[in-house]
């Protein structure tokens, strides 16, 4: 996952961007980037780090134009701790282009090999996001033929993006001296919304309290397999750019990855997580009885909402029993298994008055590795808990995720080839209770508002499900896949994977 915004105004746009990627700190805290454009001219700068560090003073000086694009990237592939894969990425011809993208291809190796000998296009670094730009300046090159570019040759070119790309993309665009290009994968996997201002600034972005948080109104959510072309006057041109599109979201998005005051593709994320508590609370009755619960805990921060809905409806005292110090780093860009182990205590402090001869009923987002929630179990025994109970928003995580969300491998998931009683005596918890799919997938459909412009044809769950919507996954491209996923240089990378749930609202 990243986070993506793109605007064209008629004022200058670098701290109108900065403050944007602040909103999306959530999504990425691996490297920040802005580019800006005046007079046909782009300015750039990107780094490693967040958004407050990799931007200072004489930064943003430099970073003048009225229209511009900024990412913070969370890297799922290529290698995380390269400069040069920061985005955006740039390239000159035809016309100048950079581009950032949230998102994964399935097919990257294939077209980079596709690129070098038959599009004759040189790729630099083992990111997808520089092969995707480069297949996007191919085929716009293609659709100008040498001509004066209008909104319509930028949807052919989309159009021959679909038809070559496989995976998930959210993609922004700058266009030297002609505008800013939006568009969606054919299943609308990862979010893309905009939104305007009162001075008519137009803002595409990932999320819709991008757009709020800086005070834009949210306008619309671009369809899946739409191009939205925003010129530099500010209009808008839009075409659905291909076939058969269906809106299939990642639901992780909705269980973990969002903040909860955004919606996307219609869908209220902490309406969501509500409804994804009261599901849960069903679970809950079948496995421990309510009067052998004395408290609900949750686990900060995404697990909240589903906390308070369980605790409302079971009739159970609902209490904050860890707290969180924001000021250590988050443990999924921890370098190793150890230091993210030791990190959960330094993050997580108990109030032990809490837990003393209590039956405790820790609630959790979702449960991954289960590295964490055994530390977490096991600083409530510390802390005087009679027993340990454990509920899940999500049901068992049991498999790779391939549309960028770096999951870890199959073996690397606590739940792959587990029963829950397994699961539960490797967590070390007194019961332990999971969202059922189909439960979650309704729970997250209630949340849409009605009268969309699209229908919802359903989510990619494929963690959860096995069920890949782009129909074209198979064993052999996850593991080509997890042979490309970031980290495997780092020599203190034990687990090759920086996802380690809970956190992921902490920025």
């Amino acid at each position: 996952m990243c986070g993506i915004v793109g605007v064209v105004s008629s004022a200058p746009v670098n701290q109108l961007i900065y403050d944007a990627l602040l909103l999306l700190q959530h999504r990425g805290q691996d490297a920040a980037g802005i580019v800006t454009q005046q007079e046909r001219k782009f300015f750039m700068h990107k780094a490693k780090g967040m958004v407050r560090d990799v931007f200072r003073t004489r930064n943003m000086r430099a970073l003048p134009g009225n229209a511009g694009l900024g990412q913070v990237r969370y890297p799922t592939a290529g290698n995380a701790y390269s400069e040069e894969e920061a985005q955006p990425f740039y390239v000159n011809a035809p016309f100048g282009i950079v581009l950032v993208h949230n998102g994964n291809l399935t097919n990257a190796q294939a077209l980079k090999a596709e690129l070098f000998s038959t599009d004759h296009r040189h790729i630099n670094t083992e990111s997808d996001s520089e092969v995707l730009l480069n297949v996007f300046a191919h085929e716009l090159e293609k659709a100008t033929r040498g001509v004066p570019l209008q909104p319509d040759d930028v949807f052919r070119a989309v159009a021959a993006v679909h038809k070559r790309v496989r995976g998930s993309y959210a993609v922004i665009a700058l266009i030297a001296g002609h505008g800013v290009l939006a568009f969606r994968d054919p299943y609308g996997i990862r979010p893309l919304s905009l939104g305007r201002g009162k001075d008519g600034t137009v803002m595409v972005a990932s999320e819709s309290v991008t757009l709020e948080g800086t005070g834009h109104v949210l306008e619309r959510h671009v369809l899946p397999g739409e191009a939205v072309f925003i010129d530099l006057q500010g209009k808008v041109h839009a075409k659905q750019c291909a076939q058969d599109a269906k809106l299939s979201p990642c639901i992780f998005e909705y269980v973990y990855l969002a903040r909860p005051d955004s919606v996307m593709d219609g869908i209220s994320v902490y309406q969501a997580r509500l409804n994804l508590g009261e599901t849960l609370a069903k679970r809950v009755v079948s496995t421990v009885p309510p009067n052998e619960i004395d408290v609900i805990i949750p686990i900060p921060e995404s697990s909240r909402p589903s906390a308070t809905q369980l605790s409302h409806l079971l009739g159970i005292p609902y209490r904050e029993g860890f707290v969180k110090n924001r000021y250590v780093g988050r443990t999924f860009i921890m370098p190793g298994q150890g230091v993210r182990k030791k990190s959960v205590r330094q993050k997580l402090n108990v109030i032990g008055s809490e837990f003393k001869g209590r039956n405790v009923l820790l609630v959790d987002d979702s449960i991954v590795r289960g590295t964490t929630s055994r530390e977490i179990v096991q600083m409530a025994r510390d802390a005087g808990a009679k027993k340990v109970y454990l509920a899940s928003a999500a049901p068992p995580v049991r498999f790779p995720n391939v549309y960028g969300i770096d999951m870890p491998t199959a073996s690397e998931l606590v739940a792959y080839g587990r029963t829950v009683d397994e699961v539960r005596d490797i967590i070390g918890c007194d019961a332990l209770i999971y969202q059922d799919v189909e439960g979650m997938k309704r729970a997250v459909a209630a949340a849409r508002a009605p009268n969309q412009a699209v229908h919802l044809d359903g989510f990619d769950a494929s963690c959860f499900d096995g069920v890949y919507v782009t129909g074209d996954i198979n064993p052999d491209d996850i593991a080509r896949i997890n042979e490309a996923r970031i980290g495997q240089e780092d020599p203190l990378d034990e687990t090759t994977s920086r996802l380690a749930l809970p956190n992921a609202q902490e920025a």
